[in-house]
């Protein structure tokens, strides 16, 4: 029974790395933009498909596949910024909420057009690293290493380098930071445009170990939603470390209790943090 908890332990925190660089855009965007973004679900779906399509069609490596797909989303995000968020950035919430989810809606429409809602997967395999009683699937262990570099390099673009220092000057007040000569405009563009990569890419490591349809990305982004309010609603480390603490309730969750209850669970912690910590375990900032 007890090695049954620790590999059910272990391999859920593995899965809460990925979760939480999922969550770390939908973070990023909000600390800097205050803009909640429910495109993000699609734009995980868009990974996932760009990981499925250049592993299938290219025959490349599914992470150099997400390697490559780092670009093209940042590049996506960009384009989504200028033309549906860069006009209601300074409006109501609701502005911003209809903007993204109509953005969303036209992602999931045109991917169920293309790739219906089929089921797919990427037949990718790594073997399994054993440690002791533990039996790990290489594609997990791979998929939260990855995560944690990832993590890694935005922390040190945001606190080592002059656009990351931008970024927080622009999320802290945006005025002063334009006073300062910091051109606000790009800065907003750019953060968008990392959230939409941080997304895409966590997409695209889903894709090695769960299949996928053009729809899976609704779930990730609730999942998503739940952490970062857990771990402090714009902060992206505090991201990562809501996206551990939910991966472990879904490896442990299952043990007790049947499959069904996990997001029942989930979403009662949801409620419970609003209620009790609504600024997170870390903190609301960026």
């Amino acid at each position: 029974m007890l090695a049954q908890i620790l590999a059910s332990l272990v391999d859920g925190i593995l899965l809460g790395f990925v979760y939480g660089l999922a969550a770390m855009g939908l973070s990023l965007i909000w600390g800097v933009m205050r803009v909640i973004n429910l495109s993000h679900g699609a734009i995980m779906a868009l990974g996932m498909f760009g990981t499925y399509l250049l592993f299938t069609h290219l025959g490349l490596n599914p992470y150099l596949a997400i390697l490559l797909m780092a670009p093209a989303s940042l590049l996506f995000g960009f384009l989504v910024y200028g033309v549906a968020v860069h006009r209601i950035i300074n409006a109501p919430y609701l502005s911003s909420l209809l903007a993204t989810f109509a953005v969303n809606m036209m992602v999931i429409g045109i991917g169920t057009a293309v790739f219906t809602t089929s089921l797919y997967n990427v037949d990718f395999s790594l073997g399994t690293v054993r440690a002791g009683v533990l039996a790990l699937p290489g594609t997990r262990l791979t998929a939260a290493l990855a995560a944690l570099l990832i993590t890694a390099a935005l922390y040190l673009f945001l606190y080592r380098t002059r656009p990351g220092k931008a970024i927080r000057a622009v999320a802290n007040n945006r005025a002063a930071a334009e006073l300062m000569s910091i051109p606000s405009a790009q800065v907003l563009a750019l953060s968008f445009g990392i959230g939409t990569m941080l997304a895409a890419l966590a997409g695209g490591l889903i894709t090695t170990f769960f299949p996928f349809t053009i729809l899976s990305g609704s779930g990730y982004q609730s999942k998503s939603f739940v952490i970062c309010v857990l771990g402090g609603l714009g902060n992206p480390l505090g991201a990562l470390l809501g996206g551990l603490i939910l991966g472990a309730m879904e490896g442990l969750i299952p043990i007790a209790l049947p499959v069904s209850w996990v997001p029942v669970v989930e979403f009662t912690l949801f409620v419970l943090i609003l209620l009790i910590r609504p600024s997170g375990l870390l903190g609301a900032r960026t």
